[in-house]
Formats: C-alpha cells, sequence, structure tokens
C-alpha cells in the first residue's frame, strides 16, 4: 500500500481511483495510477508530492479512530519482551480502533493470526473498516466480550487492555501455550497490584511489570539538549509468562 507526502511532510492515503487534491493543487488519478513508491509527482500548481510505501505506524496514522491508541513506545515494548515473531498466534483486547491489532499483524505475517475481541460494536466496526482498508487477512475482529470466554487455545501471547485484566486470568492461563505470554496495559498503579495478586493465586510465577517515559532530544546549531517536553506516563505493563 501506498501514502503521498506533501512538502509539508503531511501524509495522505493513496487512491488511485481518483483525483488527489489538496490545498497544494490536483494530480490526475490517471498519474497516480501509472506512478511507483519513490516517484515524485507534481500538482497543477507546481509542488511537489512524494510516492512511498506504507509502513504500519503510517497506516495507523491515518486510519479511522474514535479512540486513544498506545503509543509505539508501548507497543514495541510488547512486540520485543514477549518475542512475538513470525507465524505466532495473538489474542487481543478490547480492540479499539485496531492499532495493536495492526502491528501484531505485522509481525506475526501471512503464516500467523490475530484474534481480536471487541465489546463495543461502534469500535469494532472502525476496527474492521481499518483492517480491511489496509487488505489485511490475518486479523479477525470478534465484536464479543472476551470475558465470556476466549475461543482460541494454545496461544502464543495475549494482550489485556481492559480495566479490570485480573478477571481474565483464569481464562487466559487455560489458552496460552506453555511459554506464552500475557501482557497486560494498565494505567493505574493500583491496576498493576491487583493485577500481580490475582496472577500468582492462578498459577502464573513469572510477572513483571514497567514503565517506559519516553524523551527525545533536540538538535540545534547552537547546541543540543533534551527537549523540553516528553511523553511521560501513558501506562504500566505488566508480563507473564505460562511456564
Amino acid at each position: 500500500m501506498f501514502i503521498l507526502i506533501d512538502e509539508r511532510g503531511k501524509k495522505y492515503l493513496f487512491n488511485s481511483d481518483k483525483d488527489f487534491q489538496n490545498d497544494l493543487g490536483i494530480i490526475k488519478k490517471e498519474e497516480l495510477q501509472i506512478s511507483n513508491p519513490g516517484d515524485t509527482l507534481e500538482t497543477h500548481l507546481g509542488k511537489k508530492i512524494k510516492v512511498v510505501k506504507a509502513d504500519v505506524n503510517d497506516l495507523i496514522e491515518l486510519m479511522q479512530r474514535r479512540c486513544s491508541i498506545l503509543l509505539p513506545k508501548d507497543i514495541g515494548i510488547v512486540i520485543s519482551y514477549t518475542g512475538l515473531g513470525c507465524g505466532d498466534r495473538v489474542v487481543d483486547a478490547g480492540t479499539g480502533a485496531g492499532a495493536i491489532a495492526l502491528h501484531f499483524a505485522n509481525v506475526v505475517g501471512k503464516q500467523g493470526r490475530v484474534y481480536s475481541y471487541e465489546i463495543r460494536e461502534d469500535f469494532a466496526n472502525i476496527a474492521q473498516s481499518n483492517i480491511d482498508q489496509f487488505q489485511l487477512d490475518n486479523v479477525e475482529i470478534k465484536n464479543k466480550d472476551i470475558k465470556e470466554g476466549i475461543e482460541e487455545k494454545e496461544i502464543d501471547l495475549i494482550f489485556l487492555d481492559l480495566p479490570k485484566p485480573w478477571e481474565m486470568m483464569e481464562l487466559v492461563y487455560d489458552s496460552l501455550k506453555t511459554g506464552g505470554w500475557v501482557a497486560v496495559y494498565a494505567p493505574y498503579i493500583e491496576q498493576v497490584q491487583i493485577l500481580h495478586k490475582i496472577a500468582k493465586k492462578v498459577g502464573f510465577s513469572e510477572i513483571n511489570s514497567i514503565e517506559c517515559i519516553l524523551r527525545e532530544i533536540e538538535v540545534k546549531v547552537k547546541g543540543t539538549r533534551p527537549k523540553t517536553r516528553m511523553v511521560g506516563h501513558t501506562g504500566y505493563l505488566s508480563f507473564i509468562r505460562k511456564l
């Protein structure tokens, strides 16, 4: 899938079925249809538009959403900490706009599968629309309450973004394969405390919780220093492994 990037760095979904137009001008659909990644097109006003092959972050940035999504700093830690890889099977709850499901699908590839549970019908419909738009066939959106049961077994990773994730621990334990992981996103430390207590009672032994704070570096001619503003607390990530 392609995207278009204008001179200001603004991104647009690529659609060769109609003319592209914004305040910088128009590009005819016939020109879009013969373009390839790396090409630079010009609008009728002489403004340059770059054709770029989209990655998963581009798609998530441009997709439809009605809720907040996890940031790359948290998603990246989940993927690396759990060792998620090609061919793995993942259960995700709740789906939201589908951002984390898209990241998982990108990692597990066509040999893997992502099953994403969302209790709200409007969110499930938005997520399904996003999945369809990006032409992914390894994600299944389920408009169901995951607390009623996880249908899949021998799962490599179960990701929970729920208000009371500890209520899922017994169901999660039964659905995971030996060596599989549970990753839990929670904004409050009290949720983490309860989660540790319940997970140990269920039979999990390896439980770790972390917080990731991201600070970018500002590079200028006169000097380099950390940026004044930073991405601070978003949520706590807890990792639980079935051994």
